[in-house]
């Protein structure tokens, strides 16, 4: 038999105080637990629980969902692009590298911005929402090593590690079973792009010669950014797909306004 509200409503109704009392309260412990577990599980139900507020818009629900496919290893390369203000760098730099460390306290991490500025500011949000009561009571099992000091740099109890650094930084000595990029070009970068498309290519050097080189056996990487050219990362990136470079990428577009004329 099924326990809708109404059964357990006429069921309390039934009982003396106390019994009942107790009844709701293994109800009340019950739905946290499959709160709990869904959170653990699915990357969506993982935000809903730590930000009620968040806005889940179809084009995020989508974005989760390959986040998801990341994390289980269905898919190691994905290349997202989308327009600016839309929610990417919430999702992609602060909450999934806290659920994905939750799942996997003993990975390392590396999260890219435009600039180390940037990267730390994120940084420091993903170390913040671990320490909460929030995300301790889903992964109780990962946390933030006692002597961790630099919002940019930090360790797990278990020996995961996280680091975030701008485009142009060094990334020696790291490994990374995870590469974000989060908007490798600044708005700056596409302007002067316009009239020299060059500027684009020392950001895919820095991404060839440094992160790339230090993803370990069977890492991920994930790129999400604003399209500003076809010599920006993205578009190189297709070039090596179209090349065949061995890498087999997946990237998917979610334009400004969609076909229908609507915005996304």
């Amino acid at each position: 038999m099924q326990l809708t509200p109404q059964i357990i409503e006429k069921l309390v109704k039934s009982l003396p105080h106390n019994e009942a009392a107790e009844l709701l309260a293994m109800f009340d412990e019950l739905e946290e637990r499959k709160v709990v577990q869904a959170a653990q599980d699915d990357f969506l139900a993982f935000i809903a629980a730590v930000d009620r507020s968040y806005k889940f818009g179809a084009h995020l629900k989508r974005l989760g969902n390959l986040l998801m496919d990341v994390e289980q290893n269905i898919k190691n390369r994905i290349a997202v692009s989308m327009a600016p203000r839309m929610g990417k760098s919430q999702m992609i730099s602060i909450y999934y590298p806290a659920w994905y460390l939750g799942r996997h306290p003993d990975h390392k991490v590396i999260v890219a911005s435009h600039t180390a500025d940037l990267a730390v500011v994120m940084a420091r949000k993903v170390r913040n929402l671990i320490n909460t009561p929030e995300y301790r009571q889903i992964f109780p099992g990962t946390a933030i090593a006692s002597d961790a000091k630099a919002a940019a740099q930090w360790n797990t109890t278990k020996g995961g590690e996280y680091f975030a650094i701008g485009v142009g930084g060094t990334v020696t000595g790291k490994g990374a079973d995870l590469l974000i990029i989060d908007d490798p070009h600044s708005e700056q970068e596409a302007a002067l792009a316009a009239s020299d498309p060059s500027v684009y290519d020392k950001v895919f050097e820095w991404y060839s010669s440094g992160p790339r080189q230090r993803l370990q056996p069977g890492g991920s990487i994930i790129i999400v950014m604003t399209r500003w050219g076809k010599r920006d990362l993205t578009g190189r990136i297709l070039q090596g797909v179209v090349e065949k470079d061995g890498e087999d990428w997946e990237v998917i577009d979610f334009p400004a306004i969609l076909p229908s004329g609507n915005p996304l």
